[in-house]
């Protein structure tokens, strides 16, 4: 996987450092900054790639405790992936991601309140790294959908909740909950049982279409295979290069694998698009002889003190990015969107290729 890193990531910890104290004697109190306990928490991440095609991946702003007791919160402000144009052209246009709070248009079913997500990294009073992420998700095909924002919604996870805490090397816990789970299947969104521990659920050919446009894929003929499991393993995880782990590591997290059979009106398979999608990505770590100081643990994301604000921000990881020179630098913000958007359109290109050679 192409490690991403921008100069504005340099940027932002210049204007939010890690260490937000004035006073000497508290610096020399912080935990090592590379090695040290660390948590880290994600609203929602993306990964897309097709047969014989590189894959990309959007990832939003990730939450990184402060090397002080304190907590870095995920602003109000992102309330969907995408929520913006440059991140719409990654994502490929048809698919959106809804994250508690909604204005335009309610996505989820009957009873389900807007709300506002709840997602911190902390780091304890006992310097144990916690992280916690809560909110509804609803997953919406925009292209299959009809008028209505709940008539595109495909998948919801009603009252989800994903939380880590390290309290040592013998003691981390990683827990993944849900209200409920509701899936559209023969038209319309009903409760579907989600098993227990580390069984997934899978189904099949669900009304659910690619991210993003390809020439001649039918609506009528193409459907998709969904696998929900929640997250084990910290590979498992969609993250930025400055997300770690380290010694032992705690998970916790839903990723939902999507494989699009993408056919044409005659029925004919064009390809297959597979979407990787984990929704409350946290993780804490803590080194080798880590012992947690004495003191009361509030527990979950309360910290101690006030918010400090400490995050890697949203990027795009490309398989097969333009070469940046060899000045240590990564693709920078905007070259990483315009390269995946041109994703989608690639593929077309391929298809349409595909298709004109098998007519000669």
């Amino acid at each position: 996987m192409t490690r991403f890193v921008t100069k504005a990531a340099a940027l932002t910890a210049a204007v939010f450092p890690l260490v937000s104290t004035g006073v000497a004697g508290a610096q020399s109190q912080a935990v090592d900054e590379k090695t040290g306990p660390v948590s880290f928490a994600n609203i929602a991440s993306v990964r897309i790639s097709t047969q014989g095609q590189p894959g990309g991946a959007l990832i939003t702003e990730t939450q990184r405790s402060p090397l002080l007791p304190g907590q870095s919160k995920l602003g109000s402000d992102r309330v969907s992936v995408p929520k913006d144009d440059g991140e719409r052209k990654t994502f490929g246009g048809h698919y959106q991601i809804d994250l508690g709070r909604y204005s335009n248009g309610n996505p989820y079913p009957s009873g389900v309140a807007s709300r506002d997500h709840n997602v911190v990294a902390a780091l304890q009073a006992t310097t144990v790294p916690t992280a916690v992420a809560e909110t509804n998700y609803a997953l919406r095909d925009t292209w299959q959908g009809g008028a209505k924002a709940i008539d595109s919604t495909v998948l919801v996870l009603e009252g989800a909740k994903t939380s880590v805490d390290c309290t040592g090397p013998g003691k981390l816990t990683g827990t993944s909950t849900l209200s409920r789970l509701w899936v559209r299947q023969g038209g319309s969104l009903g409760i579907v049982p989600m098993p227990a521990g580390n069984a997934g659920l899978q189904l099949k050919n669900l009304r659910l279409g690619p991210p993003g446009d390809i020439t001649n894929a039918s609506k009528e003929t193409t459907l998709s295979d969904l696998k929900l499991t929640r997250v084990g393993a910290f590979d498992q995880l969609i993250r930025q290069d400055g997300w770690r782990g380290g010694d032992f590591t705690a998970v916790a997290g839903w990723r939902a694998e999507i494989t699009t059979h993408v056919k044409d009106a005659s029925g004919a398979a064009l390809q297959d698009v597979q979407t990787s999608i984990v929704l409350g990505g946290v993780s804490c770590s803590v080194p080798k002889g880590f012992v947690a100081k004495a003191g009361n643990q509030a527990g979950g994301a309360n910290a101690s003190q006030a918010p400090v604000p400490t995050q890697v921000p949203a990027g795009y990881l490309g398989a097969a990015a333009p070469d940046t020179g060899s000045d240590g630098s990564r693709v920078p913000l905007s070259i990483g969107l315009l390269f995946g958007g041109v994703f989608f359109g690639a593929v077309a290109l391929l298809l349409g290729r595909r298709r004109k050679s098998g007519t000669d």
